[in-house]
């Protein structure tokens, strides 16, 4: 089935023959969009009727419409099958399929979930004004089941397109526009990420250096920027991505899109700021001028609210549901070697204040004095992230205990005290935290996590700079609905370790 699918992609994003000339072809888009559809709507039948059926069973039942002076009655076969109909129309409105949503980020479950409140919200108004009877239970059980397999059928997809996306199939085929070095810039960071769905194909400069490739890459240059048509079509590229002005003609973007098919061809243009979130970027039009409005990263009150009773409830929930491993782990590591149960360590919290940070011991009694010298064996004394491969301080137990993640557990009690959070940047030690650049001292403004961005990207493997990136796109960026996302993908982390965790 997959190399079906990437064989029908590969032709679907092919738009010219060897003579250059246009062809007609399907757009990966809508056959993407429509798979969404058939299978939402596979979901929702299941749904609403499964419902129906174990609510009332299979019998004729009704509900009593009453308005004025006139009083029916209406089948709940017919009305599951309008609230099905109503339902996909609500997940179509809210653009939910739109291929600027989908493979990536939250907006895609945002607007599934948003659209489908609404609904049922109208329908509760409606059942109100009409004084129709309709059985509670009936829509209390449909519409959080219908959420939450909308939810996990449009997962399943976004799985399976990130698969295709990393072999290049079902991406928009990009030719990069601008100065030399913004495409550079521009090419380095989409390779970083194949599954966001851009598949560079070519790239036009200023110098219109023919024959050339982008530094580091293997993507060639297709000419100068006044031949992004010509390029277009040899390249086979259906959207183009504008990486700066600053070297281009006046007008000429507006030329470019006045060049593009409608509905076929896209125009993306890519502003000089990177990790910054959706929320806080803006656009008004203003004088003809698309401004782009960035806010300022705040936490306000109302956040630091949310936040601080989601570390609350989850760390107390967390400690009773583990209470057995956490008994478990502690009779195996007093028991495998002398030494304390719990290691204690200052790390650097909120604000620059250190705190005693908590875990279950899994070195080996004065591992601490030992450090340095591994670290200067091993190259790394120099890099604030201290990480020793093949640590010969560990203990048996401890290798373990490490690898899963559960050495962490006496941390959710930091959490419950204030000096920690569910998620946020890893706490460091001071002499890690005297490295810092100044930008790297800004994850010194979130609380401290167990978890975090970093550590569900990549674990013990990553290097300084994108731990650091990462940490800062998470303080500048941050919401309790990422908070959750990098929660649950933790869990997926420590269940499936790999050879990351160390």
């Amino acid at each position: 089935m997959a190399t079906t699918m990437t064989t029908e992609s590969a032709e679907s994003n092919e738009t010219t023959t060897r003579t250059g000339t246009a062809r007609p072809v399907t757009s990966w888009r809508r056959t993407y969009a429509r798979r969404l559809w058939i299978s939402d709507l596979l979901v929702l039948v299941w749904v609403v009727y499964g419902t129906q059926i174990a609510w009332f069973g299979l019998g004729a039942a009704d509900l009593a419409i009453q308005t004025g002076r006139v009083a029916g009655e209406v089948s709940y076969w017919g009305f599951s099958g309008a609230l099905i109909i109503v339902w996909m129309l609500a997940l179509s409105l809210a653009d939910t399929r739109d291929y600027r949503v989908i493979g990536g980020g939250t907006t895609e479950y945002a607007r599934v979930t948003r659209s489908s409140v609404t609904l049922f919200g109208l329908i509760a108004i409606a059942a109100f004004l009409t004084q129709t009877e309709v059985a509670r239970g009936f829509l209390l059980i449909s519409l959080p089941l219908g959420i939450l397999l909308l939810l996990f059928e449009r997962w399943l997809w976004r799985q399976w397109l990130v698969a295709q996306r990393t072999v290049g199939a079902y991406s928009a085929r990009v030719l990069l526009v601008g100065s030399r070095r913004s495409v550079i810039e521009t090419a380095h960071e989409l390779l970083r990420n194949p599954t966001a769905g851009y598949h560079l194909v070519g790239a036009c400069v200023p110098s219109g250096a023919v024959a050339e490739t982008i530094e580091g890459t293997d993507i060639p240059i297709m000419g100068s920027i006044s031949a992004v048509t010509e390029a277009m079509a040899v390249c086979g590229a259906d959207t183009v991505v504008v990486t700066s002005t600053d070297e281009l003609p006046v007008d000429k973007v507006k030329e470019i899109s006045w060049g593009l098919e409608a509905g076929r061809q896209h125009l993306v243009l890519a502003p000089g700021i990177a990790d910054i979130a959706g929320p806080r970027i803006h656009t008004r039009p203003v004088s003809g001028l698309p401004l782009i409005h960035v806010e300022t990263p705040k936490f306000g009150k109302g956040q630091k609210f949310a936040k601080r009773t989601f570390d609350i409830l989850c760390s107390f929930l967390l400690i009773l549901v583990a209470s057995p491993v956490l008994a478990g782990v502690a009779i195996a590591v007093k028991t495998s070697s002398p030494g304390p149960l719990l290691y204690r360590q200052q790390r650097i919290g909120l604000g620059g204040i250190p705190f005693q940070m908590l875990k279950f011991r899994s070195m080996r009694v004065g591992a601490d004095q030992e450090l340095q010298a591994l670290l200067k064996a091993q190259g790394t004394s120099e890099k604030p992230l201290f990480k020793i491969q093949n640590d010969p301080r560990i203990t048996p137990i401890g290798r373990f205990i490490r690898k899963y993640s559960l050495d962490e557990l006496p941390q959710l009690f930091n959490v419950l005290g204030g000096s920690m959070s569910i998620v946020g940047p890893r706490p460091q030690i001071a002499a890690e935290v005297a490295l810092y650049t100044d930008s790297a001292k800004r994850r010194l403004l979130a609380r401290p996590g167990i978890t975090g961005l970093w550590q569900v990207s990549g674990r013990s493997t990553m290097e300084w700079e994108d731990a650091v990136r990462l940490d800062l796109y998470y303080v500048e960026n941050w919401s309790l609905v990422n908070d959750i996302l990098i929660l649950v993908k933790t869990v997926r982390a420590v269940l499936r370790p790999g050879a990351s965790a160390h």
